[in-house]
């Protein structure tokens, strides 16, 4: 058999699992609405006052920025790792890409998304 075969089976069952389990919550789910069950709930308290503020989405933004340098400093893990066996190819490559990051972060900088107020 091909290797597309395999590769085409994996596309199916992925698909055929995910579906048949939100089929299957809604076919099994119980179907029983009352104000109680569609009143905003927060923390087991009720809220108080209005439920739909605005969100600052720079604390969004700022969780994003962490999370992109945070997984670039799981790359640069294993770089540092072998370092010593690396040729030049490897090492230029490495500050090639310290150097995107730096640029990146002076940019985000610049633009104020590290400000937390």
């Amino acid at each position: 058999m091909s290797a597309w075969v395999y590769v085409a089976l994996f596309l199916i069952v992925g698909l055929i699992i995910p579906i048949g389990a939100i089929g299957a919550a809604w076919v099994l789910g119980p179907r029983k609405p009352n104000p109680i069950k569609r009143d905003t709930y927060e923390c087991g308290i009720e809220t108080v006052g209005d439920t739909w503020v605005q969100f600052k989405a720079q604390y969004y933004i700022f969780a994003l920025v962490f999370l992109i340098f945070d997984v670039e400093t799981v790359f640069l893990f294993p770089w540092a790792v072998k370092l010593g066996q690396l040729g030049m190819f490897a090492v230029i490559e490495g500050i090639i890409f310290i150097l995107i990051l730096v640029v990146g972060l002076a940019y985000t900088w610049r633009k104020g998304m590290l400000e937390w107020v």
